[in-house]
């Protein structure tokens, strides 16, 4: 069953740096999220901090809400118990994030054994089924192979097939189609989505992929320098941006309408900054066409019904 998630005043520190900076949002039971903005932006780092799977080094504040439990200050061994069971993630490399030295099938039984408490053969008896349902062909022999000896798009899928066999009440998706030819992130995006929705499950996806938020995703997070800068409903957002940067992410998506010859991306001034370079006050203002001497400080967050942005000099709507 879909669960929510609250996140409160959510920041990720580097030592003395804030790389995430006083993120709040709400995952609502059963909704599906979007979290986009540039690599660079702390998009990844938020993800991880749900998950309580932080590097080495790096530190998380503020609050993590689920069921009545602050993520953030559970012991160990109860997050453990949380993660791959009523929490998943599917990670950006799956050939990285897999065991190498251990099958296929031994790691999508594994949830089902940690939390199910599932004997082995049936564990591995619902692996098999879970890389049926994921379309993996001949599930038999892919349960017996090395991550090694499957393809990218086959490695996902088993990913996702682990990430799912306990029916995670909340999943976090972070860019699950990156390095994969188009066609098979057509199909692994389907698959997801799918999924999900059989499930009712909460999903927050990650990427930079403008257009499968739109497809896929009720609301959206804008996050860039580490704050999220524009939320709302995908129709609000996109339709209609207000905060500048929003508005420049929208407009570096090429017209489809165009002729190829004389199609030109309008690419957004400069780049993201490196950690700890972001300006003071708004992170967008050194590439803002806005920005002013106001924009020194860190504008307030303005709630307008279900959309909210922080920016002293919104975009008018429509615009």
């Amino acid at each position: 069953m879909a669960e929510s998630l609250l996140v409160e005043d959510l920041r990720v520190l580097v030592g003395a740096v804030e790389a995430v900076r006083g993120v709040s949002f709400e995952l609502g039971a059963g909704s599906r999220t979007g979290l986009i903005g540039e690599s660079g932006s702390g998009k990844t780092l938020t993800a991880l901090a749900l998950m309580g799977l932080l590097p080495d080094g790096l530190r998380a504040a503020g609050r993590v809400l689920y069921g009545g439990r602050d993520l953030l200050t559970l012991p160990d061994d109860e997050l453990c118990a949380l993660r791959g069971d009523r929490l998943a993630m599917v990670f950006q490399e799956p050939m990285s994030a897999l065991n190498p030295v251990m099958r296929i099938g031994d790691q999508v039984a594994e949830p089902l054994m940690l939390h199910r408490r599932l004997g082995r053969r049936v564990a591995l008896a619902e692996a098999t089924r879970a890389l049926m349902r994921v379309r993996i062909r001949d599930p038999e022999e892919k349960m017996r192979a090395y991550p090694h000896q499957l393809s990218g798009g086959q490695r996902q899928r088993a990913m996702i097939a682990m990430a799912m066999a306990c029916a995670p009440a909340v999943l976090v998706a972070d860019e699950p189609t990156t390095a994969l030819d188009v066609t098979v992130q057509a199909g692994i995006l389907r698959l997801l989505d799918e999924l999900v929705e059989a499930e009712g499950t909460t999903l927050l996806l990650i990427t930079h992929d403008l257009a499968v938020v739109a497809s896929s995703c009720d609301r959206v997070l804008v996050m860039y320098g580490g704050k999220i800068v524009e939320s709302g409903t995908v129709g609000q957002v996109f339709d209609r941006p207000r905060h500048p940067y929003t508005r420049a992410l929208l407009d570096a998506i090429p017209p489809v309408d165009e002729d190829l010859p004389d199609r030109h991306l309008r690419a957004i001034p400069g780049s993201v900054p490196g950690l700890g370079r972001f300006p003071p006050g708004c992170p967008f203002r050194n590439r803002c066409p806005n920005a002013d001497g106001k924009c020194a400080e860190m504008p307030p967050l303005a709630v307008l019904g279900d959309h909210s942005l922080a920016c002293w000099h919104p975009v008018e709507a429509g615009i």
